[in-house]
């Protein structure tokens, strides 16, 4: 299977071999903060709506939200590092 230029063009294929690398993959996980942050936001955009209608004031809500953020990110960070350790090559 080859791969295209980027761009889409099939007039212009490149061997998978032979496809620019651009700038090195990451190997360490996220800062912890930036892991609270992002769970935060998806705990709160998954309870909103359901907090919502049994009338809990918006900043409970926000505080549910970081909390939930805070005891998941841990787990969130742990997992990335997980599949950044699988995605490392193994030299020989």
């Amino acid at each position: 299977m080859t791969s295209t230029n980027g761009h889409g063009n099939p007039a212009e294929r490149v061997p998978p071999g032979d496809l620019p690398t651009g700038r090195p993959l990451r190997t360490e996980p996220r800062s912890f903060l930036m892991h609270v942050a992002v769970d935060s936001v998806i705990a709160f955009c998954a309870t909103v709506f359901l907090l919502w209608l049994f009338g809990v004031p918006l900043w409970v809500m926000i505080v549910a939200a970081w909390v939930l953020g805070l005891c998941a990110a841990p787990f969130t960070r742990r997992w990335e590092q997980q599949q950044l350790d699988d995605r490392k090559p193994t030299t020989l």
